[in-house]
């Protein structure tokens, strides 16, 4: 998408997306050394294809992985000296996916 180098020891989504918790703590680490602002993290998650159950649960570990890896690693940054003052993950509800304007890839949090 915005013509970086793969890296082939990094897991990716469905989507060919990269899952590298440790580079948002290094992100977060070098935009709070340059800009000296308190950072406010937004759209962070995962989209994948849920499958639902026969007696219809999702059981998405892997989203909640997800999060919990970059969760710990904000926590990391936080330890570092970097001002987080918010996070938000991607949409708690199912939306359509900007990338592939369709229902398929979902982001929502799975209550059931």
């Amino acid at each position: 998408m915005f013509g970086s180098i793969e890296n082939p020891y990094l897991e990716k989504s469905e989507w060919g997306w990269t899952i590298d918790p440790k580079r948002f703590r290094i992100t977060a680490n070098h935009l709070y050394d340059r800009y000296q602002k308190p950072l406010f993290v937004v759209e962070n998650g995962l989209g994948a294809v849920d499958e639902v159950t026969a007696n219809g649960e999702i059981n998405d570990d892997y989203r909640i992985d997800y999060l919990r890896k970059h969760i710990a690693q904000m926590g990391e940054a936080i330890e570092d000296g970097v001002e987080i003052i918010g996070y938000t993950s991607w949409g708690p509800i199912d939306i359509v996916s900007a990338s592939t304007g369709e229902m398929k890839k979902r982001y929502g949090y799975n209550l059931c």
